[in-house]
């Protein structure tokens, strides 16, 4: 069955961190499988006795085993074809240069911006008989109204994209909303999906509290559930680095087609700072994570 819409659930993290920064996500569903994916993940949710808002920032020891269930839950569409995931993230050791003070101000939507239009590959769509509506959720902005206003703005310039309208995807005003996270199910798989990955590329899984000398229970809980997140992204992707962009070896158009993908987006112009590269990588900024 075709889909009529695609729904893309939007999700950002770690805006600074230690060896990357500006962390993005995304969930696209089609029309056709939003409706049984969303009921079937609740159900998950009532069965697991998670009656709150599922997010990576409540994964304890106790709530570790219903996570993974949860996830093992949404990888399990992903890995179908029925959802597809995008994260998107930058590796602090390339530094942009050459900003204007704007430039520097309004990265956060800048690179939003880059995310949605090109990290789903929305341009490689195979164009078929029906055109589809395109519908965009993102969870709050951290930014003023008035920015938000202007993103939005630049959001729904892309129906006029010559590729994007091409490929039979349009976008209405009402289509492009900030939603609250607590009502979307896939909003909160994909919550924990991009933490996990934040959480690892920045080390977090080696914190040590002050004053103790063993990590505490919540970051080895954490860093379980990322390696049971890991290990279902390599069933779909084996030997993912997650540290780098995906390959896409089949061409341009499985940046549309592929399940999982991630992008490590570096500026076109850098210069390289040493002083980010992760201690066990200082052989080279390109070492794998």
């Amino acid at each position: 069955m075709a889909d009529k819409e695609y729904i893309i659930f939007c999700d950002e993290s770690d805006v600074s961190g230690a060896y990357y920064s500006n962390f993005y996500g995304g969930v696209l569903v089609g029309s056709s499988h939003y409706d049984r994916i969303t009921t079937r993940l609740n159900s998950e949710k009532q069965r697991l006795n998670l009656f709150g808002e599922v997010k990576w920032s409540k994964v304890t020891a106790t709530y570790l085993p219903k996570y993974r269930e949860l996830m093992q839950a949404f990888f399990e569409e992903v890995r179908q074809g029925h959802l597809k995931v995008r994260i998107m993230f930058r590796q602090n050791v390339h530094q942009a240069v050459g900003l204007t003070q704007d430039q520097i101000e309004g990265a956060f939507f800048r690179l939003y911006y880059q995310f949605i239009k090109h990290a789903f590959g929305l341009m490689h769509r195979t164009p078929i008989a029906e055109p589809a509506r395109l519908r965009l959720y993102f969870d709050e902005f951290p930014e003023t109204k008035e920015a938000a206003s202007q993103f939005k703005g630049f959001i729904l310039a892309l129906k006029d994209n010559p590729r994007i309208h091409h490929a039979g995807l349009s976008i209405r005003t009402e289509d492009i909303a900030e939603f609250d996270s607590h009502d979307h199910v896939l909003a909160q798989c994909l919550d924990v999906v991009l933490g996990a990955m934040a959480f690892r590329l920045n080390n977090k899984h080696k914190e040590i509290p002050q004053g103790q000398r063993r990590r505490g229970k919540r970051t080895v809980a954490k860093e379980i559930l990322y390696k049971a997140i890991l290990a279902e992204i390599h069933r779909i992707r084996p030997g993912l680095n997650i540290g780098i962009s995906t390959g896409t070896p089949d061409g341009l158009a499985e940046r549309w087609t592929a399940p999982y993908l991630h992008w490590r987006f570096v500026p076109s112009e850098v210069e390289y700072r040493e002083e980010f590269v992760k201690p066990k990588n200082k052989t080279g900024p390109t070492q794998p994570t």
